[in-house]
């Protein structure tokens, strides 16, 4: 018997450069281990180690994944024991609570033969610059594409009915809510619903709302009201005392994609692409705000203005998406520098270390 496991990013690469969502992930944590090191010195592996031992051990696993590489994680965590694990280096910053009592940097430095990257250095220093370079160059193009988004966005603010959007919220919070509150401090979780990577986007709708037991499907156009409706319905949730989960934009963070509310079994997320999803349980509903708040004709009297709006959006996203290819393959080449110069047993005992004090803080809480 094991486990669930979650998948989520709580950073990413977005118009905004990058953007961390970590603080709300990891505040409840009673202790953060904070591992420091360079590329390949098998953080992402140290984590993911962990978290399958402990998932074996029937614990939940939180995963949260690096939006720069498809294949690596940025954190785990073990909410039942209140431990987790992150990835410290830039540009993951953390700001300590208290250290040594809550937060305990690991050093996997120790790891590394520095005389072998000394005499690399000329090399590492340039290949950290390009990618660095790249990673602007991302983030420079991801800004353009929202810009014009904002264009797409105008034509169909301008079309529609602002009366209509406020009484389907209503009606979707008395649906939800109806006349619940809890006499609780509501816990709340701010993460992103999907990721722009070097592979394009990604994202985990279906891990994160496969033990909900009624999706709302929100279909429409760039806005139709789809944030601003979500933004509503969370911040209703939050004000009854109900925990929730809110999924910030991958590429606008100040945009809402998705919130979940686990206590009343409610997730209701923006289905379009490039996260589009479609129902295929009895209980998924779509809410269509085309149909519904945008006035008739719309798609056929800005087409040509809408292709071309597209046309260009499409392009800026798919030069932002290139830069982060880029950057990762960078990336590749300065891991492999690290890790020719890394003796990984010393990793293994790090870990081995790390797995021992966790087991301590179990043991304690039994």
């Amino acid at each position: 018997m094991t486990g669930t496991v979650i998948n989520y990013y709580a950073s990413g690469n977005t118009a905004k450069g990058f953007v961390s969502l970590y603080d709300s992930n990891l505040k409840d944590l009673e202790r953060l281990f904070i591992l420091k090191g360079g590329p390949g010195t098998g953080k992402s592996s140290l984590m993911k180690k962990v978290g399958a031992n402990w998932l074996e051990k029937n614990f939940d696993i939180e995963y949260l994944h690096c939006s720069s590489d498809n294949n690596s994680i940025d954190g785990v965590i073990i909410r039942q024991l209140k431990v987790g694990i992150v990835d410290g280096t830039a540009p993951h910053v953390i700001e300590p609570k208290a250290p040594g009592a809550i937060e305990e940097y690991v050093n996997l430095g120790e790891a590394w033969d520095s005389n072998r990257l000394l005499a690399n250095k000329s090399e590492i220093v340039r290949i950290s610059n390009e990618i660095s370079n790249a990673f602007q160059s991302a983030y420079k193009n991801f800004a353009e594409a929202l810009k014009i988004h904002d264009e797409w966005e105008k034509i169909y603010i301008k079309n529609m009915d602002f009366t209509a959007a406020n009484k389907l919220t209503e009606e979707l919070i008395q649906l939800f809510f109806g006349q619940i509150n809890l006499n609780k401090q509501p816990n709340v979780k701010h993460r992103f619903l999907g990721g722009a990577t070097p592979k394009g986007a990604v994202d985990f709708i279906q891990n994160l709302t496969a033990n909900v037991a009624n999706r709302f499907f929100i279909k429409g156009r760039a806005g139709s009201g789809k944030s601003t409706m979500l933004k509503k319905i969370a911040k209703e949730a939050e004000v009854r005392g109900f925990d929730v989960e809110i999924y910030h934009c991958g590429f606008d963070p100040n945009s809402i994609d998705m919130v979940i509310v686990r206590e009343v079994g409610i997730a209701i997320f923006d289905s379009t692409a490039p996260h589009e999803h479609f129902p295929e349980r009895d209980h998924d509903v779509i809410i269509d705000m085309y149909e519904i708040v945008i006035n008739n004709g719309t798609d056929e009297k800005y087409a040509d203005s809408i292709n071309e709006i597209k046309s260009r959006y499409s392009e800026k996203m798919k030069e932002g998406i290139s830069h982060l290819a880029q950057a990762k393959e960078l990336h590749d080449k300065l891991e492999a520098i690290y890790i020719a110069a890394m003796d990984f047993t010393v990793v293994d005992k790090i870990r081995s270390n790390i797995e021992e004090k966790i087991s301590k803080i179990h043991e304690t809480q039994n």
